[in-house]
């Protein structure tokens, strides 16, 4: 009987541990709960961009990405954002989705223009530009490098050196 009250104390203990646990991972989460407004942006790709991500101005989170989708009409990229109930964001704002650091993440990053009309509910970003693709900028500078190589080889070629005279 010692043994069985020893197990039953110790499973409480791990079933208290893990519901503090549960509690705090929500709290850190900075779920929002149900207030605020949202947001559309369209992309013509969005590079990883996906639902919970986080939406900032200035790196101060200010909202999460809720949905990702195809817009049929113009088979562009839709991205839906819940924005803090506290923020405005004038209507000239512009949307970019950044890369928190070079082994990925994705964020969507707000511009606020100068504008004094506020989007509301469902309102739409009509500036917006994709991520820029790592691979291809790494493409065009490995080869840019290799062109400006080629390039002084020849040069070398048609000039050379000075002779004694």
């Amino acid at each position: 009987m010692n043994k069985n009250t020893f197990e039953t104390a110790l499973g409480a203990f791990v079933l208290i541990v893990a519901v503090i646990f549960l509690i705090l991972s929500y709290r850190m989460s900075n779920i929002s709960s149900g207030s605020g407004f949202t947001i559309l942006a369209d992309f013509s790709g969005i590079g990883g961009l996906k639902a919970g991500d986080s939406v900032q101005i200035s790196g101060v989170k200010i909202g999460t990405i809720s949905d990702v989708s195809l817009n049929t009409d113009t088979y562009l990229a839709r991205v839906s954002m819940d924005i803090d109930d506290n923020i405005q964001i004038p209507d000239d704002t512009a949307a970019l989705i950044s890369s928190e650091s070079l082994l990925g993440g994705r964020f969507m990053l707000l511009e606020p223009g100068a504008s004094d009309t506020y989007l509301e509910d469902g309102g739409r970003i009509i500036y917006t530009q994709a991520p820029q693709n790592l691979e291809q900028l790494l493409g065009q500078f490995i080869f840019s490098v290799q062109d400006s190589k080629d390039e002084d080889a020849s040069s070398d070629d048609q000039f050379p050196e000075d002779q004694d005279l």
